[in-house]
């Protein structure tokens, strides 16, 4: 039977922002019937972009008065008093340890540690045969591809033979990808990395314990609460359902949030300023735990292991072939490159772009208005214009141009809203946030036309105050 919760964050509930008196904090909305709409399997044929994933930068700032760091968030209802919502299961653990167990190594682990060793075995190998060539007599060099030709297709057999050890290990390896079921390329098993995952967190709890938020702050209640209500509203997809989401602040002013694939949540305070209101932050925390979600660590680990011990071989030719050791480190570098930018760059933008259509979905069955969601790219284009960052090509990012990741989540968003409709959320009355950003740039624009430089004594143009309303 489908059932919906909904969270009433569009059309009649429109007054939000991150900004104000923390004292006046009001707990969200949550009203209406729980969502156990499934979201239907797709095709393999979509895009998407590793670890720690970064957002970029951008500066969206609410008038508030200075000094007032603490952004709040007030949803409320036309005619309606806010509501609270009701307890989510989120784990909230903010102890760590500094000196984890003994224990054995996860299996991945283990493959990052020996890779050095492995690529150093391929270059004396390699150096080995080049120099045992080189010391062959000259008639003995004869006879030995003289053998190699009488014997061309014992050899190719063998090749061929070694080929399809590597097709085989390849095809045997694939698993579907929750939710999507894309065919992918999952070597290591999930509970290695749950091990892994909790080797990072403590990392990462070791780099932050001084700059962690407590829970009574507002700015950690707001995550608390999109992160929860995203959980809550998608509960019918077990690997959702399976995770226990922990909830980190982090007081850093850099644009970024990421979560671990054991369900550890971290948000740093940069991104609450640089969104323009709650939509954009439930679609990006949307994304994030999508990556968790769809295992896309593993997949990506399993991949990079893959290509690298194939890329032994190619080692081991390179510095078998090349006369000089000079020759064989730069033939070995332009290797490494050509499998950074051919395979692991395209398919890191790939999973991003899954993970962005499955956070779309995420965010429609939490009820959001997912036509916020291209808006938030479409602004950190304009702010690396106007602080004048440069603009690199794609296929030298892991991650899509925030032009193309716009345009794609546009192509998405109809699709998001029949998900919308189909959880009975409230209807999206009101003006289309795009068509605001884009009268709002129209504005800029004309405004900007005919003025000098701006004086550097009001603001610095680096960090411009830009204020989109959506509504």
């Amino acid at each position: 039977r489908n059932r919906c919760q909904r969270l009433d964050l569009s059309g009649n509930a429109r007054n939000c922002f991150l900004a104000g008196n923390p004292n006046s904090y009001r707990n969200l909305i949550g009203k209406g019937l729980r969502c156990l709409w499934h979201v239907p399997h797709t095709s393999g044929q979509e895009v998407y972009r590793n670890s720690n994933h970064s957002l970029g930068r951008f500066f969206s700032q609410s008038s508030q008065p200075p000094g007032e760091k603490i952004p709040s968030l007030l949803i409320s209802s036309v005619g309606q008093p806010p509501r609270h919502f009701p307890a989510w299961n989120i784990q909230i653990n903010r102890s760590f340890r500094t000196s984890p167990s003994l224990q054995a190594a996860p299996v991945p682990l283990f493959w990052i540690i020996v890779k050095p060793a492995q690529k150093l075995f391929a270059i004396i190998l390699g150096r080995s045969i080049r120099n045992w060539w080189k010391a062959l007599p000259p008639n003995k060099r004869e006879l030995f591809k003289e053998s190699a030709r009488k014997n061309k297709w014992k050899i190719l057999l063998g090749v061929s033979s070694l080929g399809v050890v590597f097709v085989m290990f390849y095809f045997t390896h694939l698993e579907e990808t929750p939710i999507t079921g894309r065919a992918r390329l999952l070597v290591f098993g999930k509970e290695h990395f749950r091990e892994l995952s909790q080797m990072e967190y403590e990392m990462w709890m070791e780099q932050f314990k001084s700059q962690m938020l407590p829970e009574t702050d507002a700015r950690y209640r707001v995550v608390e609460r999109v992160v929860g209500h995203l959980s809550e509203s998608n509960k019918d997809i077990p690997q959702v359902s399976a995770l226990k989401w922990v909830i980190h602040v982090v007081d850093e002013p850099g644009v970024n949030a990421f979560v671990l694939p054991n369900g550890q949540v971290f948000v740093f305070t940069g991104l609450l300023d640089a969104v323009s209101d709650i939509h954009q932050l439930s679609f990006i925390l949307g994304h994030e735990i999508a990556h968790a979600v769809l295992e896309h660590a593993a997949e990506k680990a399993s991949l990079v292991h893959f290509l690298d011990f194939l890329s032994l071989i190619f080692l081991t030719m390179i510095w078998a072939i090349c006369p000089r050791d000079s020759l064989a480190v730069v033939g070995q570098w332009i290797q490494s490159k050509l499998q950074e930018f051919m395979f692991d760059r395209p398919y890191s933008r790939t999973l991003e772009a899954e993970a962005d259509k499955v956070g779309l979905q995420f965010a429609a069955k939490a009820c959001v208005d997912v036509r916020a969601s291209s808006v938030f790219w479409q602004q950190m284009e304009l702010a690396e214009t106007i602080q004048g960052q440069p603009k690199l090509p794609e296929w030298l990012s892991t991650h899509p141009s925030h032009e193309n990741r716009a345009e794609h989540l546009d192509r998405l968003i109809p699709e998001a809203l029949k998900i919308r409709e189909s959880c009975n959320c409230p209807s999206l009355s009101g003006p289309d946030p795009r068509l605001i950003f884009k009268l709002n740039m129209q504005h800029l624009l004309e405004s900007s036309k005919g003025r000098g430089p701006p004086n550097s004594t009001k603001q610095d143009p680096s960090k411009p105050k830009l204020d989109f309303p959506h509504t």
